[in-house]
């Protein structure tokens, strides 16, 4: 079998993978997925990402670009006529467009995964510092959307690529905990756009269901509490 001229290496759980998957689907690239097992890295892999030895990677023909941020830019870039662009035309408005899915990586998605062992007082810390920062991204939507559908405003754009990848994740860890992130008192834009950017026919056959996501959540929990003395 021919191997395609595009191809990504991932896992179907990888919210990074996820995004670069979503991106080509805009962009209607035709690509093969390749889905990887991260305990027992393959050769491909291995050879794509030496430096960092992790998913997502996109090979294009004898290129291989690591880091899903950085993989959809190439995207948006190497295929310039396929589709709206990812990012606005505006100068100013693409740096506040590259901020944003900076600070949902650096800020809230360290405290999603503290949130998987974190316990009593601090569990609940946690949850309030998450709520606080998506009320942050809350005011981000309604001032970058302009009123209309998406971060990016009639169309996807690397915000809601950023930021929509994790709500798989997102589901699952608020049905596991019993609270909730995206609220329609606390964040009535996100709650629309969350269910906007889902039925998507770029993302809804990308994304796992929340149940997934629940099922590896009771397996990595083990692992992520603290041994007893």
């Amino acid at each position: 079998m021919v191997s395609s001229v595009v191809q990504v290496l991932g896992t179907s759980y990888s919210p990074y993978a996820n995004r670069v998957q979503i991106a080509l689907n805009l962009k209607s690239v035709d690509f093969e997925y390749i889905e990887q097992n991260l305990i027992s890295k393959t050769d491909l892999l291995l050879r794509s990402n030496p430096v960092n030895k992790k998913v997502p990677v996109l090979i294009h023909g004898d290129k291989c670009i690591s880091e899903s941020l950085v993989i959809v830019q190439y995207i948006d870039e190497t295929w310039s006529s396929n589709g709206h662009s990812f990012l606005p035309s505006d100068a100013y408005d693409r740096a506040i467009a590259r901020f944003w899915p900076a600070y949902f990586d650096d800020k809230l998605v360290p405290l999603m995964r503290d949130l998987r062992s974190a316990q009593g007082e601090d569990k609940l810390a946690l949850i309030e510092r998450l709520e606080e920062g998506m009320v942050v991204l809350e005011k981000a939507f309604v001032k970058c959307s302009k009123g209309k559908a998406y971060f990016g405003g009639d169309n996807i754009g690397i915000i809601d690529i950023a930021v929509g990848s994790c709500l798989g994740w997102i589901k699952a860890m608020e049905k596991m905990n019993s609270f909730k992130l995206i609220h329609k008192d606390k964040t009535p834009g996100l709650t629309g756009w969350a269910d906007t950017f889902m039925s998507n026919d770029a993302v809804k056959n990308v994304i796992p269901e929340p149940q997934v996501f629940i099922e590896l959540l009771k397996k990595m929990q083990p692992m992520a509490k603290p041994a007893s003395n």
